[in-house]
């Protein structure tokens, strides 16, 4: 499929799947016209790329991960014990994020109650 299909399929620009294919996240075939031409796993590809960019992580990150997973979701026989560490890291890096955000919007809450002199904090 060309470029302008994949965009369309996955909801990610042109100009970010050429970033991809720049940083080595994703690849793609020539035509003899020299158009990329993507196999039809690329949309899983593309869709594993931006939850791994949701998480938090990098490209270079992300970059070092793929080949140690299989587009489908389940895990690839290049999977280490490192790779599993790396992910609980990113995971427990999340969940400290949560859990500050979280304690700010507690604190956002009881300064709009006060200024609002309202009993009821916001949810």
């Amino acid at each position: 499929m060309r470029i302008g299909e994949l965009a369309r399929r996955t909801g990610v620009s042109e100009r970010s799947l050429r970033y991809y294919e720049q940083q080595g996240l994703l690849t793609a075939d020539r035509t003899d016209g020299g158009h990329r031409d993507y196999p039809d796993r690329a949309v899983d590809r593309v869709i594993r790329i931006q939850e791994l960019y949701a998480a938090g992580l990098h490209s270079k990150k992300i970059a070092g991960l793929l080949p140690c997973m299989r587009d489908d979701g389940g895990p690839s026989e290049l999977a280490t014990p490192r790779l599993a560490a790396e992910l609980a890291a990113e995971r427990d890096r999340i969940d400290r994020q949560i859990a500050e955000l979280t304690s700010s919007r507690q604190v956002l809450d009881e300064v709009i109650a006060a200024a609002t002199g309202s009993a009821e904090t916001p949810s």
